[in-house]
This record gives structure tokens, sequence and C-alpha cells, in this order.
């Protein structure tokens, strides 16, 4: 059972989105999803009491801070949404479980330095060769002089960059009425369903 942790120490930089619409991919593929939130904030529960029953069914996982267990028997999937500022023991305690990780990250001078930091901290811990990390950019906006930069950065790192979503409104209105990319026609989100496509086939498997 894959528990996939989306982490990322700074704020902002799109972690309930990527968790919520990457367990969306994952109900819609008939996986039987849970979806826990180890941030305060609790974005990622608050957003599935918006879910309507009749979509395809993600779980909530009620997990305590510093106390993340493993979630129970049937379950084939568990995202993991964490807060920003992630470290000591709920980084501990997150990385005993975890199995993969999603690194999402903005095209800005300050998220490609909390990566970079974050990063070496993970390839220091002591499971750190164990988990798969990977890295998600969010938000890019094409032509940009940022997205430019952020390219040129995640070409020095020794983690695989799965994705690259665009600067859209399409998440934040599918998240106000706790919809993913997948509950809506796809004609809708053509453009990021092909942008995901790569993402998808990493976390399916």
């Amino acid at each position: 059972m894959p528990v996939i942790v989306v982490a990322n120490p700074k704020g902002g930089v799109g972690k309930s989105t990527l968790a919520t619409n990457l367990a969306g991919c994952l109900a819609a593929a008939g996986q039987a999803v849970m979806l826990g939130d180890v941030d305060r904030q609790q974005s990622a529960r608050r957003w599935l009491e918006l879910r309507a029953p009749t979509l395809p069914r993600i779980a909530g996982w009620d997990v305590a801070a510093d106390d993340v267990v493993r979630p129970p028997r049937g379950t084939t999937h568990v995202v993991l949404d964490t807060p920003a500022g992630l470290h000591g023991k709920r980084l501990d305690a997150v990385l005993r479980i975890a199995e993969r990780m999603l690194i999402p990250l903005q095209p800005s001078l300050f998220d490609i330095q909390a990566t970079h930091d974050f990063i070496r901290r993970l390839r220091e811990h002591r499971r750190g060769a164990e988990i798969e990390l990977a890295l998600v950019a969010m938000r890019v906006r094409e032509h940009t002089r940022a997205n430019e930069q952020l390219h040129q950065y995640l070409a020095t790192l020794p983690v695989p960059v799965l994705a690259w979503l665009r600067d859209t409104q399409n998440y934040v209105q599918l998240a106000a009425h706790g919809l993913t990319l997948w509950d809506v026609a796809p004609s809708r989100v053509e453009r990021d369903l092909e942008q995901w496509a790569p993402l998808a086939e990493w976390a399916r498997r």
C-alpha cells in the first residue's frame, strides 16, 4: 500500500491542491484512497466535507500531528497532506510511514531555497534513502524569467520532476466545491489532465 506524502516546509506552495487532486486521480481509477491531513489548518479535511457523496469516494483519515499511524486494512493508497514548517518530531512521524514523497514548489527564489534545504534534510534523515522523492512544479507561467530559473535549478537536483502544472483558476474553482480535475468533463480541464499524465502514472504504479 503506497503512502504518498505531500510536503514542503514552505507555506503556500500548493500542497493541499496537489494532495486533493492526487487523491481524486487515484479514486477515479477505482482505488480505495484515504486522504490524511497533519496540518493544523486541516485544509484537506475541510475540502472533503465539501465533496459530494456521489463522487468517487475519498475516505478521510484522522491523524494526530505527532502520532501518525498506519491506516486501516482495505486501503490501497494513502495521500498525506502536511503543514508548512514540517520538522522535528512531526517530520519523523511522517517519515516513519512514507514510501514516496511529492515535493511541490513554485518558481520563486524563496521556494527554491526552502526546497533545497528540505531535500538536504531528507537525505540526511535516517530513512531518507528509503523514501522515493519526486518534485512537482506548481503555478507555472510559461515564457517567464521565473519559470526559466526554476527549470535551471531543478536540472541541478538529483530528484526527478514529474510534472509542471500551470497557473490556472481551475484548481481554485474546483476546490471550492470539493472537486478535482477527474470529477468534471475532461474537455473542461483537458490541458491540465495532459500535464498530470506522468504524475498520475507515477502515483498509480
